[in-house]
């Protein structure tokens, strides 16, 4: 893998160049650390639906212990129970296995609350922990800044003894929320705010989606996470980079605990430009009802790309041609568009689909009253072995608005008033008569057909420049086509003032009827097609026995490719 992403038409070499992280894991093999063991783990808060920052990290750490030959476990970090539900857990398991990976084991960090409550006894007993009355806001006080030493809790020097009776009598439940934390005692002086005697514990009176109300107490995620590592002998622990400066707290808890010395090591998170990528704004969309769910095809979420089309083959090649990296950048989301279209050029049936909500009715006057005939279409012109299909073609025949233009300019190669086109795989038509209604609206073409210029047998040695799709007006289908874009008007809403809902595109979503040729009367949820020049679509599962509705996975326009190649 590579830091920049690889311009669109080049190969991925056979052999590539080691990141970071695999130079790291093979020199640990090499030194013999763990007896070679590579252990990896992915440890998603079931707080949320995942996005493809983490299907990054799911392909970084399922991929490296599949490399070399090692494990990967699931883990999930479930110590805060006012956020999370076992909605997110399913849809997590969901969309880890949909991405193709499978874990070695299913762990809990709420499996580990008795031996992270022993830890934590253990801190206590030698000295290094103590429990603060302190409230919040003092503790933030206390913290100082990064260029000014915090300041000693009152509370800090407490007797073992005492500290041990308190912390038991917080696991008891003797004290509502907010009235005591367990802190690690370090050095308030410390450069590293992270090491200012952090909070390891807090009581929290809530009910656990797996726990129950067995537990009143709960580990803070600095604490509750070095140590689930080392239970599971995790032999490289894999974080992105805003926890680098948590790295020094995850050693010293390893040595001052003496247990299993997991090692953690840092990487680029995966920011992507015209969204956003915090769980917290996505919460923030979800629930006020700019998006219509965790799902939705606009957001960024895994289970929001699978519904508008994508496979798990396209993200991770994107994983793989972003690469691994050591600083934090913005990876362009045409980058993302272009994997999608790479493979569902190479995998996906062309279809005609009229896309418009008051399509031309072309009438080919000289064509027999009644008569069908069938055209050949071929599948996929990339897979040979796809086949072809036949498609009825009659007298009437709707094409899209756009195709037509009254008064068109110079090179204009669609049909025209006394212009001609092909219709595709059928035959060249001449536009004779435009028909409008009272208001001037065009209703109507009446057009001629050449017999002889049928696709496949054409003797009428006639050449047009314009080829445009169509669908018979007697066999056509109606659909709904959601016509998605972007979410964002701006590439990066870090870097706008205000709030980031500000610059949700108005124009995210369309929803328009299309007439569809008739093969596609028994499509089901999923299934993708091209519509011929118009773009990649994906059967929605909103679609029904009477009701058709296709999502727009990306469109044929392929702007990434065109401007890596510019560069």
């Amino acid at each position: 893998m590579t830091e920049a992403p690889r311009e669109a038409d080049n190969r991925v070499p056979e052999e590539r160049s080691l990141n970071f992280i695999e130079q790291i894991v093979e020199d640990d093999i090499a030194a013999g650390r763990n007896e070679g063991r590579v252990h990896t783990r992915f440890p998603p808060e079931p707080n949320g639906y995942l996005h493809i920052g983490h299907a990054k990290s799911i392909c970084l750490n399922f991929g490296l212990a599949d490399k070399y030959g090692g494990k990967t476990n699931l883990r999930f970090d479930d110590t805060n129970p006012v956020t999370e539900d076992t909605e997110y857990v399913e849809s997590i398991k969901a969309d880890v296995r949909w991405l193709g990976f499978d874990w070695e084991n299913e762990f809990y960090a709420s499996d580990y609350f008795g031996r992270l409550y022993e830890f934590a006894e253990k801190l206590i007993l030698k000295g290094l922990a103590y429990v603060d009355d302190s409230s919040a806001e003092e503790i933030a006080a206390q913290k100082g800044t990064p260029t000014e030493p915090g300041q000693e809790s009152p509370y800090r020097n407490r007797s073992v003894e005492e500290n041990l009776d308190l912390f038991r009598r917080m696991r008891a439940g003797e004290f509502p929320d907010g009235a005591k934390v367990l802190r690690s005692k370090i050095d308030m002086a410390s450069p590293n705010m992270h090491l200012r005697d952090p909070i390891m514990y807090r009581i929290k009176h809530a009910h656990h989606h797996r726990t129950g109300d067995a537990w009143c107490i709960y580990p803070m995620y600095d604490f509750a996470h070095g140590q689930s590592d080392s239970i599971e002998g995790i032999t490289h622990s894999l974080c992105t980079l805003e926890f680098e400066v948590h790295r020094p707290l995850y050693g010293w808890y390893i040595e001052k605990l003496e247990i299993f010395p997991s090692r953690q090591i840092e990487f680029s998170r995966l920011n992507l430009t015209y969204t956003v990528m915090s769980k917290r704004k996505l919460l923030q969309l979800v629930n006020e009802g700019h998006v219509r769910g965790w799902d939705d095809p606009r957001m960024p979420t895994i289970a929001g790309l699978r519904r508008r089309g994508y496979t798990p083959a396209s993200i991770r090649d994107f994983a793989d041609r972003i690469g691994i990296a050591r600083r934090d950048n913005l990876i362009d989301v045409g980058l993302l568009e272009f994997c999608i279209r790479e493979e569902l050029n190479k995998t996906t049936h062309r279809v005609m689909a009229v896309v418009d909500e008051r399509p031309l009715k072309v009438v080919l006057t000289n064509y027999p009253e009644g008569q069908v005939e069938s055209v050949s279409i071929e599948n996929n012109p990339e897979d040979s072995a796809s086949g072809n299909r036949q498609m009825p073609f009659s007298r009437e025949v709707y094409i899209e608005r756009d195709d037509f233009m009254e008064n068109p300019p110079k090179k204009y190669f669609r049909l025209s008033p006394g212009g001609m086109v092909r219709l595709k795989a059928a035959y060249i038509i001449k536009c004779e008569e435009v028909v409008k209604d009272e208001t001037g609206e065009i209703t109507e073409l009446r057009c001629s057909y050449i017999p002889e210029s049928r696709s496949g047998s054409d003797t009428s040695g006639l050449k047009v420049q314009g080829t445009i799709h169509w669908v018979s007006v007697a066999h056509a289908l109606e659909a709904e086509v959601r016509l998605y874009d972007r979410l964002l008007t701006v590439e990066d809403p870090s870097a706008e003032e205000g709030d980031f809902k500000d610059f949700i595109n108005p124009k995210s979503l369309e929803v328009v009827r299309a007439y569809v040729e008739p093969s596609l009367q028994e499509v089901h949820p999923g299934e993708r097609f091209q519509f011929m020049r118009k773009g990649y679509f994906c059967v929605d599962p909103d679609t029904s026995a009477d009701r058709m509705v296709f999502n727009r996975t990306v469109t044929l326009k392929d702007t990434w490719a065109k401007e890596q190649k510019k560069g």
